[in-house]
Formats: structure tokens, C-alpha cells, sequence
């Protein structure tokens, strides 16, 4: 059979339904992580969608669509954007905006607490705890449901937890617990 009449299907192009990792089903998001991921929705939708949909159809107008690579690679690059933009959608759909700031100057480790602590051999790390989308532990941010993040919830400046990691139990001692601070009302007035 010629490949002319196979179906074309990419084993990336199946929907990848973002499902809830905690019971509950919670998506707790800092409102910047909120206005990034929102940011990137919108700019899908109404700058690069727009643009690829009119670099297709000018492919299109050009003949053979089965050899023209313009054509090709913008329904390949349109399906990638459509992709993103139901995920984006459905995540933005079950966020629940958390602001970190209302527990500024507390010792209490909360969602989006900046946390220094020590383990068994006295390294001290510093982690700050986000939502599941907005996390990058390059940048010493981990999410909400991460086992380090799970073990220091609710724990206090000097409490110590316990962590269960490959290598066995550890202990981790919370030395300092930060939040932002809450934004003036000059500087909200300023945006």
C-alpha cells in the first residue's frame, strides 16, 4: 500500500490530559504563576495560532500539499499549538490561586514558603515551594507535591521531619521559613 493513503499520525499528537496528582485534585498556583501560564494561553491563541494558520493557508494555495514542507511542517506546528492550548485551558481551568504573601512573617512552612533547611550530614539547601506548573528546581523551586515539599509542609523553624528517600529515612531540619512580602498599596497603584 502506498503511503499516500496510510494515516498520518504522530505519537505526540494524543491528548494528554493533565490529571489530578493529589487527591482532591487540587492545582494550587502562585497568581504570578497564574498571569505566566495565562500569558502564554493568550499569546497562542491570539498572536502564534494566527500567524501558523496563515502560513498554512498561503502552503496550502501552492499545490501539491503532500510534498511542500511549508505546508507539512505548519499542520505539524498547528497541531503542537492546538496541543498546548487545551492543556493551558484545562489547567487554568481547575487553578486555585494561592497568594503566598498572607503568611509573610510567620515560621510555618505554607505553600509558597521559601525554606532553608539542613539533613543528616548538615547540608543546608533552600527551596521554595510552588505549584505543580510553575516549579523549576534549576532555579531551587520545587512543587507543592513533591516529597521534600510533602515531608516540610506544615512544619515550623527548628521542627525536624522526616523523609523517606531511596536511600532510606533522613531527617531534615527547618532552619528558616520566608514568604514574600505582601505588595503596598503604592506599588499596586504604580501597575
Amino acid at each position: 500500500m502506498s503511503k499516500a493513503f496510510t494515516k498520518e499520525t504522530d505519537s505526540d499528537d494524543e491528548e494528554l490530559t493533565p490529571r489530578p496528582i493529589v487527591v482532591g485534585g487540587k492545582n494550587y498556583i502562585t497568581p504570578q504563576g497564574y498571569a505566566h501560564l495565562r500569558a502564554e494561553w493568550l499569546s497562542l491563541i491570539d498572536d502564534e495560532r494566527p500567524r501558523v494558520v496563515e502560513a498554512v493557508h498561503w502552503a496550502a494555495s501552492n499545490g501539491d500539499r503532500s510534498e511542500n514542507g511549508d505546508y507539512i511542517y505548519g499542520k505539524k506546528r498547528l497541531r503542537e499549538i492546538d496541543r498546548r492550548i487545551r492543556f493551558l485551558t484545562q489547567r487554568l481551568e481547575i487553578a486555585e490561586i494561592t497568594d503566598p504573601c498572607v503568611h509573610h512573617g510567620k515560621d510555618q512552612v505554607f505553600f509558597g514558603a521559601t525554606v532553608t533547611y539542613a539533613d543528616d550530614l548538615e547540608h543546608e539547601r533552600t527551596v521554595t515551594i510552588l505549584g505543580i506548573d510553575e516549579a523549576d528546581t534549576l532555579q531551587g523551586q520545587i512543587s507543592w507535591v513533591s516529597p521534600v515539599a510533602r515531608a516540610l509542609l506544615k512544619s515550623k523553624v527548628g521542627d525536624e521531619v522526616k523523609l523517606h528517600t531511596p536511600h532510606g529515612l533522613q531527617t531534615l531540619t527547618v532552619l528558616q521559613v520566608d514568604y514574600p512580602a505582601p505588595a503596598s498599596s503604592s506599588d499596586v497603584a504604580s501597575q
